[in-house]
């Protein structure tokens, strides 16, 4: 039973570690761009 729930969790997982790399991804975008400009990027969401 155990080998069963934990190849469910498995693609759940993956899923929920590929959408916060790419929010990680898109917020140090910013940062850069922030940098680039000359601002101070925003910290957080």
């Amino acid at each position: 039973m155990s080998k069963t729930t934990a190849f469910a969790l498995a693609p759940s997982s993956t899923l929920l570690g590929r959408l916060l790399a790419s929010i990680d991804r898109l917020l140090m975008k910013s940062a850069e761009i922030s940098n680039r400009n000359g601002d101070l990027p925003r910290v957080g969401l």
